[in-house]
């Protein structure tokens, strides 16, 4: 017959009812549905069928066993949605920099705290007044910084500890006048006081007379009507002040340039720079009789103890130390007078300004003297360099 045998047939198949009828062939098995293979990769790339999943295979978790890391080997993070982790750091981070400003804060708050209350323990005194022809204000701030022989706040036994004898009313050991101006460094100037300056309303004489004829008012005016400079500040401290105050920030450090033994004031002291105490700080201070410059001379220790001091107290030892710091507050405002118009920021003023001379940001000098030992009716004397003063007091009054 035409056509193809059991050969062109394929295979497993028969011309029949898939009995074998007429063939002679054994029975085929059973018919079965056959399935055709899913494209898939060819056998030339069994990798790609481990390394790329079907796309039509449902995406499942397996239910098989995960086998354990070998030890040792870094444990594998678990699966999280893109950008948690990195949240909550970031959460983390913030929380810490708003403890840390809200620490910053309350010390802010407690140090403006102690602030307002060591200003309202200050004395205010009706120091500077208006008077006919009172020289205009000058462009940047001006303070008259006095230290006074005040016993105030000393007992009779601290008084006969340091030396400094029983005597009426007030005198003034230190003079000086800072200037801070609009823009720049600020300058120290000391005025000895025994300068022999016109004092209004009664002569010529020296300086610190002015403060015991007619207190602190004819104290200022004397100066500014000697300088030219309109005193915007005023600022007293007493004798106790400086003894607390040094005592408060640990002692400082004073360097004299030769042995000192001055029997007046009590002072022993060997030459170089060494810790002084309180008490051995302010002999240092007071002491002239030793010194061949006199009043000059002192002048000198003085700006050299003013830096020690406000050097000192603007440290991190002091300022980080609340004990330390409210010692110093408690020395500085029982001793300290102000004028009755500064107020608590004019106060901060005259610290960060005194700090930046301390710190070598200003300059400190006296003014210039044509001869220290002037003779006069009320003994020996300072006579200034008049036209080197006018130029130094002209160039600060215009800055």
């Amino acid at each position: 017959m035409g056509g193809g045998g059991p050969k062109d047939w394929p295979e497993g198949w028969s011309r029949g009812s898939g009995r074998g009828e007429g063939t002679g062939t054994p029975p085929a098995p059973p018919d079965r549905t056959q399935v055709m293979p899913a494209p898939g990769p060819s056998r030339e790339e069994p990798w790609r069928s481990r390394l790329e999943p079907r796309r039509d295979a449902p995406r499942s978790r397996s239910t098989e066993p995960r086998r354990a890391a070998p030890e040792g080997s870094p444990r594998p993070r678990e699966h999280q949605p893109p950008g948690v982790g990195r949240t909550r750091r970031r959460g983390g981070r913030g929380r810490w920099v708003r403890r840390v400003l809200l620490v910053l804060l309350l010390v802010v708050a407690l140090l403006l705290g102690l602030f307002l209350i060591f200003y309202s323990r200050i004395d205010k005194v009706d120091a500077l007044q208006d008077y006919e022809g009172r020289p205009e204000a000058s462009p940047g701030q001006d303070w008259l910084i006095v230290g006074s022989d005040s016993r105030e706040g000393l007992s009779d036994q601290e008084i006969k500890d340091l030396r400094l004898g029983k005597v009426e009313g007030r005198r003034t050991d230190t003079i000086i006048l800072l200037h801070k101006p609009t823009f720049g460094a600020p300058t120290l100037v000391s005025l000895p006081r025994d300068s022999y300056v016109p004092i209004p309303g009664s002569g010529r004489n020296k300086l610190n007379a002015a403060y015991a004829i007619g207190g602190r008012a004819l104290l200022v005016r004397t100066v500014e009507q000697v300088t030219g400079i309109r005193i915007d500040h005023y600022t007293e401290i007493g004798f106790g002040g400086f003894v607390g105050m040094t005592d408060a920030v640990g002692g400082v450090e004073l360097c004299p340039k030769r042995d000192i033994r001055d029997r007046k004031s009590g002072l022993r002291v060997k030459e170089g720079c060494q810790e002084m105490d309180g008490p051995t700080s302010l002999a240092y201070v007071r002491a002239r009789y030793f010194d061949p410059k006199g009043d000059l001379g002192r002048v000198e220790r003085q700006q050299e103890f003013l830096g020690a001091v406000f050097d000192r107290a603007a440290s991190p030892a002091t300022l980080l130390n609340p004990f330390r710091l409210v010692s110093l507050g408690n020395a500085a405002t029982t001793s300290l007078t102000i004028d009755q118009r500064d107020g608590p920021v004019s106060l901060l003023q005259f610290a960060l300004a005194m700090r930046a001379v301390a710190g070598g940001g200003g300059r400190q000098t006296t003014v210039p003297v044509a001869d220290p030992n002037y003779s006069t009716r009320a003994g020996s004397a300072v006579r200034w360099d008049r036209e080197r003063a006018l130029e130094l007091f002209r160039s600060l009054r215009e800055r």
